[in-house]
């Protein structure tokens, strides 16, 4: 998608980032869906995991990143553009099928779930008209990962993805996947514990796929809404960003 005539004027601005405030409202308040499910509180969820499953988490999640990095870019290939509704079905069969068989069959399904997530992630690069080949295109997906988690009440963690992009090199990619590796632990972690819960493992599994999968949609699209909105209005992304803050506060 390019530039096409003059930039957008200041009522059409406002209008976009309004509604990209309302995505960023609408996932913040999905987890509130699997917790009234399971009936208890996000901060409890990772003391119901063995102690030697949480200590794995993070190396389990920065090697889930790392392998689903180059496996949903590859699945592009494969499966072509599919629309949001496939991806969400996809990932609650997933999650029932990884939380039918406990905590052996969902640790062996995190990559996958991870892979599915990242692919979520990509489909919003390119309905805000992204070239998910693009180096740094790929580099903002795995960074939008560092936006947390559904079932978050921390605000701030909830726009750290928002950072300006950086200098797009193999060093940097292997940095930003180091620092976003800890928070991805901590959803994925939430989601482990949600699937042991006795008889509904396999429900959990589903509904905190489907919670997920729709969550990163949402904050993919505020991402790459704000870079294509300081493309189309002619305006410093940074600035953009930061006005965006402030709506949010």
């Amino acid at each position: 998608m390019e530039l096409l005539g003059a930039p957008l004027d200041d009522d059409a601005v406002e209008a976009r980032l309004a509604e990209l405030a309302r995505r960023h409202a609408r996932a913040g308040h999905i987890g509130v869906e699997i917790l009234n499910l399971l009936g208890g509180q996000a901060e409890d969820l990772l003391g119901r995991l063995p102690p030697q499953v949480r200590a794995r988490l993070d190396d389990a999640s920065e090697r889930a990143l790392r392998a689903a990095i180059d496996t949903a870019h590859r699945s592009r290939g494969v499966t072509g553009e599919a629309p949001g509704w496939m991806s969400r079905a996809v990932g609650t069969a997933m999650g029932a099928a990884g939380g039918f068989g406990g905590l052996p069959t969902a640790m062996a399904e995190l990559p996958v779930t991870t892979t599915l997530l990242l692919r979520t992630i990509q489909d919003a690069a390119v309905d805000c008209g992204f070239d998910p080949d693009e180096a740094a295109v790929r580099h903002d997906c795995v960074q939008v990962f560092s936006a947390a988690g559904p079932l978050t009440d921390d605000d701030g963690a909830d726009l750290g993805f928002l950072a300006a992009r950086m200098t797009v090199t193999g060093p940097t990619v292997q940095a930003l996947i180091a620092r976003v590796a800890p928070r991805l632990a901590t959803v994925l972690g939430q989601k482990l514990a949600a699937q042991t819960v006795p008889v509904l493992g396999a429900a959990a599994g589903a509904a905190t796929n489907y919670v997920y999968t729709r969550y990163y949609g949402e904050m993919g699209q505020v991402h790459f809404g704000l870079r294509r909105l300081a493309i189309d209005a002619d305006r410093d992304h940074a600035q953009l960003v930061e006005t965006f803050r402030r709506r949010l506060r």
